[in-house]
């Protein structure tokens, strides 16, 4: 009787399953980017913890543009046109309604569509190609990862000082 070996996931796989879990996937380490946007509602999304603290509006809308500026970098691309106008961080629109909110977080949900097209696209040897100093196409995709983790925790915290 024989037995079979399971293949070993190549590390463009290993590079999506990260995206993956950080953003939509369910995983060990407890909620995801998408999972700690789930049912908050524009009252919410709109509040500050404190004067000059992100909203999680605001945390959702840069989530979204570092995907696509994550996405741009890897294919080798100059900055193009990000729906929303600015860089980084972006004011909550007027009216911050339900709509927009809904917008907002379609905007995050294709970004992320996007970039993990993108990766799925690439192999293996192409994660080692140079972006920057010290910087890799492997190492830039496992940071956008890390950064959906790291607003999921935010958005978890600004939730429970909120109350919500």
């Amino acid at each position: 009787m024989g037995t079979s070996k399971a293949s070993t996931p190549s590390a463009v796989d290993m590079l999506v399953a990260l995206l993956d879990e950080g953003y939509d996937r369910r995983s060990w380490h407890g909620p995801n980017l998408r999972s700690s946007l789930r049912g908050i509602r524009p009252e919410l999304a709109c509040w500050r913890p404190g004067g000059d603290r992100h909203s999680i509006w605001e945390l959702a809308a840069h989530a979204a543009y570092w995907k696509y500026v994550v996405r741009r970098r890897v294919r080798g691309e100059k900055r193009g046109r990000f729906p929303l106008t600015g860089s980084n961080f972006f004011p909550v629109p007027e009216p911050a309604d339900a709509s927009a909110w809904k917008g907002c977080l379609a905007l995050l949900a294709d970004e992320h569509a996007k970039l993990r097209q993108t990766v799925t696209a690439l192999r293996d040897h192409d994660l080692v190609r140079t972006l920057g100093k010290d910087e890799t196409v492997a190492s830039l995709v496992r940071g956008a990862a890390a950064h959906d983790l790291y607003h999921a925790g935010q958005i978890r915290l600004i939730r429970r000082l909120r109350g919500s």
